[in-house]
């Protein structure tokens, strides 16, 4: 079940990465697209309430959990797409999370690496490198948007191990995601930041809100908490390693943004990379890993 979980974020994952490049060439904002988010995920988090009750989670481990993956993750996508393709945010936003997540979560949780894992992460970590090698200088100023791209993977990061630190349900981490951020976000927003919305076609708008509300933020908030909790952040991070090559070889032909040689040896080698950690989830640790 966790890794038909994890599977599955990569594919939503994949569909958020497209559809934020979208959103970025369309007349909304950043802003705009995090109101769409909050908003539909509104409307879920009172179904969630209504069905299965309020989450059980102090404000403070709540708001932990908010921050990196309600506020930073998405924000940092919306504004880094403006600047830069799909790929750039595949690579940086989901690509680079199993490392920051795999050195958080031993910082923090001391949570050891097998002999595969470090291989694993090292094939990965070589097909990355293609990608970027491929894509990254063929957009004068995407510099802008690789920065808000790393922004976001570290506040996906720190949410995947409080995750796992604090044992929170996936009922409970998608209820809190969906509910509590939007209290705070769409009042400002309203009142004081700037929206060209009105300016949107209502099939954009009605698109965005159920994909980045309903779609990214529920249904992905549950997936990838339960496959954290049944997987580890390790597993689970290495398996959603596959987001940018996958988000890349869509874009190709929906957004127009082609992959060269190297873009595609790096789509082959972090799909081998990933295959790799899966097979080592199981084999010993490293000596003298902590503990």
């Amino acid at each position: 079940m966790g890794l038909a979980c994890a599977f599955a974020v990569v594919i939503v994952w994949s569909g958020f990465s497209l559809s934020a490049r979208l959103g970025g060439k369309q007349a909304l904002t950043g802003w705009d697209m995090g109101a769409l988010r909050y908003m539909g995920s509104f409307v879920m988090g009172l179904l969630l309430v209504a069905g299965f009750g309020w989450p059980r989670l102090s404000l403070g481990r709540a708001a932990g959990l908010a921050t990196g993956a309600a506020y930073v993750f998405p924000l940092a996508a919306y504004f880094g797409f403006r600047y830069a393709p799909t790929a750039h945010g595949g690579v940086l936003l989901t690509g680079l999370l199993p490392f920051a997540a795999a050195l958080l979560g031993w910082l923090w949780l001391g949570e050891r690496w097998t002999r595969m894992r470090v291989v694993s992460l090292a094939v990965v970590a070589g097909g990355i490198l293609l990608l970027t090698l491929d894509t990254f200088g063929t957009h004068p100023g995407a510099w802008r948007g690789d920065l808000l791209f790393i922004l976001g993977c570290l506040g996906w990061a720190v949410f995947t191990v409080l995750v796992r630190r604090w044992q929170v349900p996936a009922l409970t981490a998608t209820t809190v995601l969906a509910l509590y951020p939007p209290l705070l976000y769409l009042p400002v927003w309203y009142f004081f930041l700037p929206s060209s919305l009105g300016e949107a076609s209502s099939g954009a708008v009605i698109y965005q809100l159920i994909y980045q509300g309903m779609v990214a933020v529920v249904i992905a908030g549950f997936l990838f908490t339960r496959a954290v909790n049944a997987l580890g952040s390790a597993t689970t991070t290495t398996i959603t390693a596959l987001t940018p090559a996958l988000a890349a070889l869509v874009a190709w032909p929906l957004l127009g943004e082609a992959l060269g040689p190297l873009g595609l040896a790096g789509v082959a080698i972090v799909s081998a990379g990933m295959a790799l950690g899966v097979a080592g989830t199981r084999r010993g640790p490293i000596a003298g890993a902590r503990r």
